[in-house]
């Protein structure tokens, strides 16, 4: 059975943003970052700079989470960490888990046992997360939840995105593509269970969304939450949902870009694509192209350098034990319901983009115009003004 989602609470004094705990998913426990990003293979992460003290300030540690699902992780994250680390003077030994719950603890302990200064962490989940901020706090050494909080953990600092701010400009992209289409039917494909930055993307969806279902404006013909953001996983659910629902299908929520490709996919096959609005999220290349072609109305962008380099400042404020600077930082706050705390918050804005936007996420620098602008999106890009 679905469970709806609570409102976002209001906000008084610091900003706050409520993060929705791991059962606002549809028959689910779920994070974050990511969201994810698109499916990109890779090996693991080797060190991006040395041990305990390398840098003239010594060193930060960094734990990313995996690279089989999110393109994010190493191609934008660890080099923009370690840029704007070692631009402050500090090393930045930036490792990557793998997706392997045991690493990212292994990782930890080798980090802490050389004295990083601060542990920067994007978890898998939030069990390892808390347990590796727990060990780092024993030793000393302050940690940050990096993209995805860590239920009932222990890190005095969180940077992210509003993450159910993304989850509303989905449900608004998708609201806005059925508008004229009264009774539209939907299927939504959420993230990982286990991720809580999943819970809150579908806390802001459910709040443009579930007006329209209980109005009868919308039609929701099923939730699920894909494992891992599985993307082969989520084309095959998707392919099942449409298939028990006779083929008919007016408007998909995919929670990124990744789940997008494969519900368009199977939209391909059914002679659907271009027909049935698709959200997605990440502006990936992938996305942006689809976008661009037609078989993905809307993505979400996040600007990953803005995330990056606001940790980094956060992780040499603590460095350095300029706690003032770290608060000042710090200006909103995320609610913990697991741990029963509030947690001292970066929360960047993210953006909705349409393709009359996608010339936006090229201009910033994020993706190239030659990626994207490639094979059967030529003529638009040029119809854009895109080059």
């Amino acid at each position: 059975m679905r469970t709806k989602s609570a409102l976002p609470p209001k906000k008084s004094g610091r900003r706050r943003i409520v993060v929705a705990a791991a059962l606002a998913l549809s028959g689910l426990l779920t994070l974050t970052a990511c969201g994810s990003n698109s499916s990109s293979g890779g090996s693991s992460s080797t060190s991006a700079g040395g041990g305990g003290g390398g840098g003239a300030n010594g060193t930060v540690g960094v734990i990313l989470p995996e690279t089989a699902t999110s393109a994010r992780w190493e191609s934008f994250d660890k080099p923009l960490i370690k840029k704007a680390l070692n631009d402050a003077g500090f090393d930045a030994d930036v490792q990557n888990a793998q997706g392997d719950v045991q690493k990212f603890s292994t990782l930890a302990d080798g980090m802490i046992a050389k004295g990083v200064k601060v542990l920067l962490i994007a978890s898998i989940n939030s069990e390892v997360g808390s347990a590796v901020a727990a060990k780092a706090k024993k030793a000393g050494i302050p940690t940050i939840d990096y993209d995805r909080l860590n239920l009932g953990g222990s890190s005095d600092y969180y940077v992210s995105f509003d993450n159910v701010k993304v989850g509303a400009l989905q449900g608004q992209g998708l609201a806005t593509a059925l508008k004229d289409k009264p009774g539209a039917q939907v299927v939504e494909i959420e993230g990982a269970p286990t991720d809580n930055n999943a819970t809150l993307f579908h806390q802001g969806q459910e709040t443009v969304l579930q007006p329209l279902y209980d109005s009868g404006a919308l039609k929701l013909v099923r939730s699920q939450a894909i494992d891992d953001w599985n993307n082969q996983k989520g084309g095959t659910t998707f392919e099942q949902i449409l298939t028990g629902n006779g083929g008919k299908v007016d408007g998909v929520v995919a929670a990124n870009d990744g789940l997008a490709g494969a519900v368009i996919t199977v939209l391909k096959k059914n002679g659907l694509n271009g027909k049935v609005p698709v959200t997605g999220q990440d502006a990936t290349v992938d996305g942006l192209k689809a976008i661009l072609r037609g078989d993905q109305y809307m993505t979400v962008f996040k600007p990953i350098k803005d995330e990056a380099e606001n940790a980094a400042k956060l992780a040499v404020a603590l460095a350095k034990g300029d706690k003032a600077s770290a608060d000042a930082l710090a200006t909103a706050s995320s609610q913990d319901p697991k741990g029963k705390r509030d947690v001292k918050s970066v929360l960047l804005e993210p953006h909705l983009i349409t393709k009359s936007e996608v010339k936006q996420v090229i201009d910033s620098g994020f993706v190239k115009a030659a990626d994207v602008c490639s094979g059967d999106v030529k003529q638009a890009c040029t119809d854009l003004g895109i080059s």
